[in-house]
Formats: structure tokens, C-alpha cells, sequence
């Protein structure tokens, strides 16, 4: 924050006499806050006159004029500004302004800024900047530290012991001081030869070439971030693609790594990203010591186990989870529910992992495989690349196919097995009166049902069936509509048809 300055576009704005700029940068550092008149008079003026009360007025006037867009309102006799505050680091802070209140704010600023290029310089561990960094302030330790680290990871460990040397002298020299404990610790690790690197996990998988669609979700989940985005939806929807796709398109945030972990021991993988082979005691605690200051970008897949992730979290990294179930009881997460593509998305998408020609030689065939496969990501690539490798078939030769009598199990098809992959797993995970349920559904052709209708079909009492019916809801078997009706996906009526031909069999 240099000279307070405006801009609209490529024009900059007249932001009147020093006096008014000193107003509005008194607003905008106390950014949120509602500043009295006496306050704001305080912090512009050392010795204010009985006129300060109108010049204050005035400028308020005038700052309302030239900047009609700034979130700025007045209540009780006092002013408060909503604004977004970026310090480009250019010129000194608040260059021109004048008085206790603003000679304090320099400082504090000041402060700030060279905190903040430490940050960064100890995220990059670059030679050259941190030379430049100490040449500046020789005095400081802490980048002197930093500077050492960074030769000795090159190994250059006669030149890290010299900085060492260079430090201490100075210090002498102008303090009468030692060097304080950082430096003599590094000093003393790069003598043993125990100094060890600090490790930068960059674990995502790669990005999916043809992801398609999804832009409102992703557009939500980067505005949620640092904060923690859930990702919800049955088998098969795209949920670990879709987190991918938002943790690369995020990480450049994130500088200190990005981890990604699918293990029933989510502690134990975060702290072997970082290094702790074979970590014991509370895990969860070792994981928020390690994580203390950085930001990592960190995305837990297919979490089961609520209770093993509630403690990881902390301040500057980000989440993002993947779940078939919305965990409710987990705070501060904000979910985002996903199910199969938009039309259009799956149309596009079929293009990609089809050929288009042939896509377009069969346009209604093509549209009841999505309608079948209920527009889910992965079932229709499976499809798709079933297509591409048998060149010979017509979109139609494949439906004729889903349409014939399939005996589940292990007789199954490979190929069909990967298309029905996402609804044996759950299956597997189902009691016996949800998989009843789904399989009435299927023999009725049902694709909207409401609570008296289940009842009906499955011979329960309604007060019996309606928790059934929320715990496939839970998992995204069927989807809420209004209270008591909801929906069958296409692919659930399939998957339960084809399991009931294969028991009646």
C-alpha cells in the first residue's frame, strides 16, 4: 500500500487533497469496521480544529462522488467501508500521509510486508531472492536461516556455514549479540549433516483430458476454497473427476503441496506426504504441529469414517472431500450434490469418447445410451470405449445388447460388469430391505413413487418404508423430489431389472 491511489479501468481517478485520501485510507484500514466521527478525526488529524467536524463531512461528500462503486455506508455518526484490500508492495505505505495514527499504521504495514516476503521466500527456498533478501536486512535472522537452507540443499554447505560466520559477526558488531537459536540450530544440523529438506508433496492425479461440464460446481467450489468443499453423489457420477479437477485448477494457491489421499487412515497418509514415515501417538495433532503456517491444498477421496478426519483440518489449507453420503455432521463443509450430466454435457461428452461420425449417423440411439446410462460420467465412457473398440457396431447393435437377459455375477460380461461397475458396489453395500425396494421399483417400471406407493409394492406399512426410502436417498439410489415422492434414476431401474432377471433365472 504506497500512495493511496484509484483507478476506474485505465483512468485514475482525483482523489482530492491529502486530507481526503487520509479519510478514505483511515476507512479502508479498518476495512468492515464502523469508525465514529471522533475516531476518524483522531487518526487524520494530531491536533484537529473545531472544523475537522465539517471537512470530514465534505470529504465523505466528495469520496461518495468520485467513487459511486465503494461499498461505503454512514449510521450513528459514524462511516463504515467494505472493500477488498490488496498491497501490491509498491512504494512505501501510505507514502504521504501524515500523523501518529498513520506513522503507526506504516510500521505496522511495514512489518506485514516483510513478514509476508519471508513467507514466500520460505515456500521457494530461492538463492538469488534470498541473497537479495539479506543483503537488504542483514540483521534478520530468520531469512539469514532460510538463506542457509537453501545452500545446503544445493550443496553448497561451505557457503551455508560462511552466512553463518558473516551473521555472527555482524551481529557482534552492531548488537553486541549472538546468534539467536534458529541460526545456531541450522548451523549446528548442517555440521552433523542432519539438516533435512523439507519435503513438497505434489500428489495429485493427473487431470482428466476430457472432463466435461460440471462449471457451475467448479466455479462454487473455488469460490468456497480455502475453506472445505464436499463432494456428494451415487457411484459412478464423477466425483473424484470433478475434485481433480478443481484442486489443479486451484493449486497455484496452494504452494506448499497438494496431497491426496484414499486410506481408511487419512492422518497417517497426510503425514507420510510430508515426511513422517511410521508416525505414532495422535496422529491428528502430529498432522496439525506439521501443518501449522502452510497451505496445503489436500483432497481426501471416498471418505467412510467421519471420526477420522474431523481433527485434520487447518487454518490456510483447504479440503476438498468426495463422499457418496453428505456428512452432515462434519462443520464448516460446504457440499455440493452431483448426479449425471446436463444434456448438453453428455452429449459433448459422448462426442469425446466416441467417434462423432458415428454419434451423428445414429443421434436418437446415441441419446437413449445417455438416457439409459442416466447421463453418468463414467458408465457412458465405459460405453463409449466399448463402441471405439468394436468399430463394426452400430449404436443400436448395443442396445440390443443391454436389452438382452443378463445373468449377474460372475458370469457377467467383463465389459458390462464395468458399465454396472458404480451399482454392484453399492449393491454390496445395501440391506436386504433397500435392495427389496429398489428391485419392486424395477419390476413395476417405476419411475416416480411416492411413500403409499412403496408401501404398496413392498408390503411394508408407510411408517416402516419412508426411513428405507431416505437411506437410499442418502446414497443417491433415488433422488428427492417433494416430501414423500421421488425419483428412479434410468440406471437403477436397469441395473435392479437385470438383477431380478438374473434370481428369476
Amino acid at each position: 500500500m504506497g500512495p493511496v491511489r484509484a483507478w476506474r479501468e485505465d483512468e485514475e481517478i482525483d482523489l482530492g487533497p491529502r486530507q481526503q485520501r487520509a479519510v478514505l485510507a483511515a476507512l479502508l484500514l479498518n476495512n468492515g469496521l464502523r469508525l465514529s466521527n471522533d475516531q476518524l478525526i483522531g487518526m487524520v488529524w494530531d491536533d484537529p480544529t473545531p472544523s475537522a467536524v465539517m471537512a470530514l463531512r465534505t470529504y465523505m461528500y466528495k469520496i461518495r462522488k468520485n467513487l459511486p462503486g465503494l461499498d461505503l455506508k454512514s449510521k450513528d455518526g459514524g462511516y463504515t467501508v467494505r472493500a477488498e484490500i490488496v498491497d501490491d508492495c509498491r512504494g512505501e505505505p501510505l507514502e504521504g500521509l501524515n500523523s501518529t495514527y498513520f506513522e503507526a499504521q506504516r510500521v505496522r504495514l511495514g512489518q506485514h510486508r516483510l513478514k509476508s516476503r519471508e513467507d514466500w521466500l520460505e515456500r521457494e527456498l530461492d538463492v538469488l531472492e534470498l541473497q537479495k533478501h539479506v543483503q537488504a536486512y542483514p540483521l534478520r535472522e530468520r531469512p539469514r536461516a532460510l538463506l542457509m537452507h537453501a545452500l545446503y540443499r544445493e550443496g553448497r554447505q561451505a557457503e551455508a556455514l560462511d552466512q553463518f560466520h558473516q551473521a555472527r559477526a555482524l551481529l557482534n558488531e552492531e548488537l553486541g549479540l549472538e546468534p539467536g537459536p534458529e541460526l545456531r540450530k541450522i548451523h549446528a544440523q548442517i555440521l552433523k549433516g542432519d539438516l533435512h529438506l523439507a519435503r513438497k508433496p505434489e500428489q495429485l492425479p493427473p487431470d482428466v483430458a476430457d472432463f466435461t461440464g460440471r462449471e457451475r460446481e467448479i466455479a462454487q467450489a473455488l469460490g468456497i476454497l480455502p475453506g472445505t468443499v464436499g463432494i456428494t453423489g451415487m457411484h459412478g457420477s464423477g466425483k473424484t473427476a470433478l475434485a481433480t479437477r478443481i484442486a489443479h485448477l486451484a493449486k497455484h494457491r496452494f504452494p506448499d503441496g497438494q496431497i491426496f489421499v484414499r486410506s481408511a487412515d487419512m492422518a497417517n497418509e497426510l503425514l507420510r506426504a510430508v515426511g513422517v514415515e511410521n508416525p505414532t501417538g495422535d496422529k491428528a495433532a502430529l498432522w496439525r504441529e506439521k501443518a501449522r503456517g502452510k497451505r496445503f491444498l489436500i483432497v481426501l477421496d471416498d471418505v467412510q469414517d467421519v471420526a477420522a478426519i474431523s481433527d485434520l483440518h487447518t487454518p490456510g489449507s483447504a479440503m476438498i472431500l468426495t463422499s457418496v453420503r453428505q456428512r452432515n455432521e462434519l462443520p464448516g463443509v460446504i457440499w455440493l450434490k452431483i448426479a449425471g450430466l446436463t444434456e448438453a454435457e453428455s452429449r459433448e461428452f459422448f462426442r469425446k469418447v466416441l467417434d462423432p461420425a458415428r454419434i451423428d449417423a445414429e443421434a436418437d440411439q446415441a441419446e437413449e445410451v445417455l438416457v439409459r446410462m442416466s447421463r453418468l460420467p463414467n458408465p457412458v465412457r465405459v460405453l463409449g470405449g466399448k463402441l471405439t473398440a468394436r468399430p463394426g457396431w452400430t449404436i443400436a447393435m448395443l442396445l440390443t445388447q443391454m436389452e438382452r437377459e443378463t445373468r449377474l455375477g460372475d458370469a457377467i460380461p467383463s465389459d458390462c460388469r464395468s458399465v454396472l461397475a458404480p451399482l454392484i458396489k453399492a449393491d454390496k453395500q445395501l440391506t436386504d430391505e433397500e435392495r427389496h425396494l429398489l428391485t419392486c421399483f424395477a419390476k413395476q417400471n417405476a419411475e416416480v413413487i411416492n411413500v403409499s406407493e412403496a408401501a404398496e409394492m413392498s408390503g411394508n406399512e408407510i411408517g416402516t418404508i419412508e426411513p428405507v426410502l431416505e437411506a437410499l436417498a442418502d446414497v443417491h439410489l433415488i433422488e428427492p423430489l417433494v416430501l414423500g415422492r421421488y425419483r428412479v434414476p434410468r440406471f437403477v431401474q436397469m441395473y435392479f431389472g437385470l438383477r431380478t432377471l438374473s434370481l428369476t433365472s
